[in-house]
């Protein structure tokens, strides 16, 4: 069974209508990154950075998986399917998939404060528990925080990804500009020879010695049209 290997972005979850952080009317442009994104933002004010992940943990229960996700989530039955997501949204898992590296963090678990990254002390939350409030702790004391990889900070998700990328037979990358590293180096750990599939509506830079092909298209669009061509080339 040929493996493939899927790296999303913003994109994807935006064709299921939640806000991206980055482009016209994104997140960033309402709260400065420096302010809800990296650690120095948290320690200058943890109700700021609470208050807003909270408020896009409510986004998150008003949006579904679009075609797309799903789209991917049936790939399984042909594939050997590995998702690597610069999202921290759970649409992924919802729509079926059971394989998915989260680079950037989860927006639905929460950390410690002082040890983000110590499995001991990251928890999930359940959606009636999505409301963190300060004073809420971690088992080590410290004010829980959320598990999300902020600015500044390491990927500890990216060896792993990049040896997904490595095996893969196929590589699939939907919904992401490639500006935002490491994520957008991971590109250049594809094998050679694989066939990389490139689903963005937008004209971007792409190595040229590469087997890329770049359909312009949204999410599920875009889906659409490789999930039919990878089944008539399975065929």
């Amino acid at each position: 069974m040929k493996k493939i290997v899927v790296l999303t972005g913003a994109g994807m979850s935006a064709a299921s209508g939640l806000a991206t952080f980055r482009g016209a009317g994104g997140l960033w442009g309402e709260y400065p990154v420096q302010q809800v994104a990296t650690p120095e933002g948290w320690y200058k004010n943890p109700n700021l950075v609470t208050n807003f992940y909270n408020d896009l943990r409510k986004q998150l229960l008003s949006v579904s998986p679009n075609e797309g996700h799903c789209i991917l989530a049936k790939l399984e039955k042909d594939f050997k399917v590995d998702i690597i997501t610069q999202n921290v949204d759970d649409l992924h898992e919802r729509a079926g998939s059971s394989s998915v590296t989260h680079l950037h963090g989860e927006l639905t678990k929460v950390c410690s404060s002082k040890s983000p990254n110590n499995p001991k002390y990251i928890k999930t939350l359940a959606p009636e528990d999505y409301e963190v409030k300060i004073g809420d702790l971690a088992e080590d004391g410290s004010q829980i925080r959320p598990f999300i990889v902020w600015f500044g900070e390491a990927v500890p998700m990216i060896e792993q990804a990049s040896n997904l990328v490595q095996k893969a037979d196929i590589l699939i990358i939907i919904g992401t500009s490639l500006q935002v590293y490491p994520a957008a180096g991971l590109i250049h750990f594809a094998p050679k020879g694989c066939p990389i599939y490139v689903i963005d509506p937008n004209s971007l830079a792409l190595p040229e010695n590469q087997h890329i092909t770049h359909l312009e298209m949204g999410a599920v669009e875009g889906m659409q049209t490789l999930y039919a061509k990878l089944l008539a080339k399975k065929e």
